[in-house]
């Protein structure tokens, strides 16, 4: 289909998520209607027909958006359909919605075929175009296994974001992060060498405390760092976080509203923060067709480039990336 265009484009998602997807679709008034649908694989229709172009907009629970070329009983069909691009596999295997196989790490603009495998005979082949932000592995999963040494799942939730948004830091960055204990995301920081400056009045994991410090205004400049403000997020000060803050994260266990109340505070005692990476803790997953109000609160602290991702390893959460 040279000019890759097509009736039809699916979505991969985690299972579990389809309705909220396609609520999430609905609220953003694409004009979609919801088709054919598989644990962790929905399809949409529209009046218009849709391309490549079609699939630029950002829906929080596809961690996958092709354009569909159709379905078929073999791999092999299914791979001729896309066979002139680089190829990324996905399947349906175990309850989870799996990257199998990619040919290489996609590059910026470059046009991805995927085979998802539903069964024994139905595969779908589809089209996607590679940009910043979107994942680079097949189906939007890593594959990533958390450390061994991990005190928390944080670890592992951290690392699929970065991996998913390809986010770069240097060892000139400090993130500050709340609700850090035991320490998943604070050992994840570490181990790329970057410091952190934790918030949270409970106790950390001992693989972390090697690094600690004791005085955050005596930091040193050899070698990453742990500071543990030990208090509510609420009673950190100006002082604890000191110079040069340059990321904020959380991975607290309270409302969206109450975490970029927070965002929002530590941004004005840190001016110096240029990234924000939230885990944001749902009641209800179909909560995502709030998002707006999300984005626009972000945009208030002067964030320009936000996105809102399932991820793989989430359950009723969502990774909340603004970038300046």
């Amino acid at each position: 289909m040279p000019d890759h265009q097509s009736d039809y484009v699916f979505a991969l998602c985690n299972p579990g998520s389809e309705k909220a997807l396609k609520l999430e679709a609905e609220m953003m008034a694409l004009g979609w209607r919801s088709g054919y649908q598989r644990r962790g694989f929905v399809t949409f229709k529209a009046d218009a027909v849709f391309s490549l172009h079609s699939l630029d907009v950002k829906i929080a629970c596809a961690r996958r958006l092709c354009l569909s070329l159709g379905k078929t009983s073999t791999r092999e069909e299914a791979e001729r359909l896309v066979a002139e691009h680089k190829i990324h596999h996905a399947r349906y295997f175990e309850r989870k919605m799996q990257g199998v196989a990619g040919d290489g790490q996609p590059e910026v603009g470059e046009i991805i075929g995927t085979v998802v495998e539903l069964g024994p005979t139905e595969f779908w082949a589809g089209l996607h175009r590679h940009a910043p932000f979107l994942s680079p592995h097949p189906a939007g999963d890593s594959g990533i296994v958390m450390a061994a040494d991990s005190p928390s799942r944080a670890w592992l939730k951290l690392e699929e974001a970065v991996r998913f948004f390809d986010l770069e830091f240097t060892e000139k960055d400090i993130v500050v992060e709340l609700g850090c204990a035991p320490g998943g995301v604070v050992l994840a920081l570490l181990q790329r060498g970057i410091s952190v400056i934790g918030v949270d009045p409970a106790k950390m994991a001992e693989v972390v405390l090697t690094s600690t410090i004791q005085n955050r205004q005596e930091a040193p400049s050899n070698r990453p760092w742990f500071y543990h403000c030990r208090k509510p997020a609420a009673l950190a000060s100006k002082r604890d976080l000191g110079q040069g803050v340059t990321w904020f994260m959380s991975d607290m266990n309270q409302s969206p509203e109450v975490v970029l109340k927070e965002c929002a505070r530590f941004k004005a005692m840190a001016p110096s923060i240029r990234g924000v990476l939230i885990t944001l803790k749902l009641t209800e997953i179909e909560q995502v067709a709030d998002k707006q109000t999300w984005f626009t609160a972000l945009r208030g602290m002067g964030f320009k480039t936000i996105r809102l991702q399932q991820l793989s390893v989430h359950h009723k959460e969502f990774a909340l990336l603004a970038m300046k």
